[in-house]
């Protein structure tokens, strides 16, 4: 009864292509007030815009969470030195436990301690594979919101 139940969840899950699935992310909630580390190859920053680029080799730590992409933009909110929220892009990677994500971007808004994952989004928790157009990571939570043609792989240790 159990496998039958299995099957009939994963059929449904493949029959609905804009069906959206809440998924676990890394177990570890974030603490936004944590100091953010930020190593890349080039950084410029534009003093009218508020803003900073860092380039190339870029990699972003805060607690457990860890970012890399090629581009990593900063921005700082109106008249304040405090972050606000950053934009990757560039073969971004998100790593938070023993979990990884990838999409083709990334926004992490600080304020509101989430990451929205776009295009090509992989997710990978050990064996299980899950894929979709975007996913909205709550890192407060650890629980992230997966939208646009999902697809999930589960592993069910069974040949």
């Amino acid at each position: 009864m159990k496998r039958f139940a299995a099957i009939l969840s994963a059929a449904l899950l493949f029959a609905h292509p804009s069906f959206a699935q809440q998924v676990a992310f890394g177990g570890i909630a974030n603490d936004p007030s944590a100091p953010v580390e930020v190593t890349a190859d080039q950084l410029s920053v534009d003093q009218n815009n508020g803003s900073a680029i860092f380039e190339g080799n870029v990699i972003i730590g805060q607690g457990a969470f860890r970012l890399s992409a090629g581009r990593v933009v900063v921005i700082y909110a109106a008249g304040s030195q405090k972050i606000d929220r950053m934009e990757a892009t560039g073969g971004v990677t998100l790593v938070n436990g023993g979990e990884a994500a990838e999409a083709d971007r990334a926004d992490y808004s600080i304020t509101n301690n989430s990451i929205t994952l776009r295009g090509n989004v992989l997710v990978t928790q050990g064996q299980n594979a899950l894929t979709s157009d975007s996913m909205v990571l709550n890192l407060a939570t650890g629980t992230a919101q997966m939208d646009g043609r999902v697809k999930t792989l589960l592993n069910t240790g069974q040949n």
